[in-house]
């Protein structure tokens, strides 16, 4: 069976980036500097390769990140909830700062990767954010054997792909960047996913050294 490439890729900046606030499943749109950055993306993506599908989170910062590319590409692109981020429970909406304030004993959780711990009031666990990522990429990328496909998801998500992609722990510390619409490259086969290339934001350099440094 031929591998699926998978252009796996973050959604542009938001203003709660900016803040380091906790998106998770709050649906927080594009800012000025992400919707230039959604720009730039498909301007680049549309001139070097030859994509097959689009998926996207049903968030809107995804989702207008992928929108752009479509528009770009005369395409559709195709939802799936299975790409939101991390649900943070009632992390979500709070600074990092305000998180290690309110809520210590759980920031430590946070903070070491704890895979079974769960932020409080219905937050998602590091094992289950796994289970659920790699169902949906598994159940995606079997669509297109042979093909290539855009993923438009969030930095949780481009974070699990990476450790399954390089079958690194979960509790591991993050060397790896994950920044706002860069292109990450992947492979999927059955047998699981495996890493070409991580973190290009060459399409960027329009935007200058001090805006592309997110």
């Amino acid at each position: 069976m031929e591998p699926t490439r998978i252009l796996a890729i973050r959604h542009g900046e938001t203003a709660w980036n900016v803040d380091t606030r906790l998106q998770g499943h709050l649906d927080i749109p594009l800012n000025d500097a992400g919707l230039r950055q959604a720009e730039l993306l498909a301007r680049a993506l549309v001139e070097r390769e030859v994509v097959n599908a689009i998926y996207a989170s049903d968030l809107s910062r995804a989702h207008a990140t992928a929108q752009a590319i479509a528009q770009s590409m005369d395409q559709a692109v195709s939802v799936h909830v299975g790409l939101r981020e991390r649900h943070f429970g009632s992390f979500q909406g709070r600074t990092y700062a305000e998180v290690e304030t309110e809520f210590p004993e759980h920031a430590w959780h946070w903070r070491k990767r704890t895979p079974d711990w769960t932020p409080p009031e219905g937050g998602e666990s590091l094992l289950a954010l796994r289970e659920r990522i790699v169902r949906t990429v598994d159940e995606l990328a079997a669509r297109h054997t042979g093909q290539q496909i855009v993923m438009v998801a969030h930095g949780g998500v481009l974070d699990i792909l990476y450790r399954a992609a390089t079958r690194i722990d979960l509790q591991a510390p993050r060397t790896w960047s994950l920044t706002n619409t860069a292109v990450n490259r992947l492979l999927w086969t059955p047998a699981g996913l495996s890493l070409v290339g991580w973190g290009d934001t060459s399409h960027l350099d329009a935007l200058g050294k001090d805006e592309s440094s997110l």
